[in-house]
């Protein structure tokens, strides 16, 4: 969640500009890769241990402005084009606040400072989340909180720069605060009961979102019914585990993600890495587990029975190669 209210309306009385900071989460996806591709639903769970901080100072008028994070730290005009998308947040905001009440807006140069905990290439959002921060911070400059809608649109302009086409998934979970359901590009939040804990490894191995996707639609072009069945049991198996947390069942929660990676790696999206990651995870007596994100690399979901048990799943998991692992809790906390 940012620091700023997302249901705030954005204010339109120039303010001094001050010191912005706001923060966001990564995001991972429990049921509906690739699947969300062809218009099934997916199930996205917010991580909200894993943040990006960002903060925004006004710098002198005859500065420019300038970024300090992992990536680049140095003037915005000489970023890599790994950082186009922060660029764009910076940027973008200003204009916005400049067309609505802040004239001297993009005449203000500011310092970025990105501090990320949210890996990239895994799957987790990190360039939407890197966004969400950003474009809050900036306008908090001028004393602006975005309204849920301007703020997601700003975060879009960022992730249409970092990939394209963005379905708004990432956008949506990186600022929500509780599980999303998405579909046809329209969220709604989906009730839980009582609390469910997961576990989310890092193969050490980028993503590569990009070629899974062209290998499944390579598929779809081959043989499009069959491709078309397993999109149906995906999209079916996510309107199962909405329904189990509303029920608070754990354990057919567990069975879904299970199934679901199956499915998956059907479709040629999995990878040795992963594989053996959700094979420690069962092994550990996980109650689920599961690829999460584009595939080919990335991350892995796990479900545990409790806190006690997901240290055991972690320390498993690292223990089969997983180079970083964070628990996260939805629902309600003991």
């Amino acid at each position: 969640m940012t620091s700023n209210d997302p249901a705030s309306a954005p204010t339109t009385t120039p303010a001094i500009p001050r010191v912005g900071s706001s923060a966001s989460h990564g995001k991972t996806i429990l049921i509906g890769e690739h699947a969300v591709v062809y218009g099934a639903p997916a199930l996205v769970l917010p991580v909200t241990d894993v943040r990006v901080t960002a903060t925004a100072s006004p710098l002198p008028a005859d500065d420019e402005h300038t970024l300090e994070s992992t990536v680049h730290t140095g003037p915005l005009g000489l970023a890599p084009a790994a950082v186009l998308p922060t660029v764009t947040a910076v940027t973008a905001t200003l204009r916005h606040l400049a067309r609505h009440g802040h004239a001297d807006a993009e005449g203000t140069p500011l310092h970025v400072l990105v501090d990320s905990q949210v890996p990239t290439a895994r799957g987790m959002g990190s360039s939407a989340a890197v966004a969400a921060a950003v474009t809050a911070a900036v306008a908090d400059v001028f004393g602006v909180a975005l309204d849920t809608d301007t703020h997601h649109e700003l975060i879009q302009e960022c992730e249409r720069v970092a990939h394209g086409r963005p379905s708004g998934l990432d956008a949506r979970g990186v600022v929500a605060t509780e599980p999303v359901w998405f579909a046809d590009g329209v969220i709604e939040p989906v009730q839980v009961t009582g609390r469910f804990v997961f576990v989310v490894a890092d193969t050490g191995v980028p993503g590569h979102t990009r070629e899974a996707v062209a290998a499944v639609r390579g598929r779809h072009d081959r043989a499009p019914a069959a491709v078309d069945a397993v999109v149906d049991r995906i999209g079916s198996l996510a309107t199962t585990a909405r329904g189990t947390l509303g029920d608070g069942d754990a354990q057919a929660l567990g069975a879904t993600m299970d199934a679901a990676h199956e499915l998956l790696t059907t479709l040629d999206v999995s990878s040795a890495d992963l594989d053996r990651l959700v094979g420690a995870a069962r092994k550990a007596d996980a109650l689920g587990a599961k690829l999460t994100g584009g595939g080919r690399g990335g991350c892995v979901l796990t479900l545990a029975a409790d806190d006690e048990h997901a240290v055991r799943i972690a320390t498993a998991l690292r223990s089969a190669g997983a180079t970083a692992t964070w628990t996260t809790s939805i629902g309600a906390r003991a």
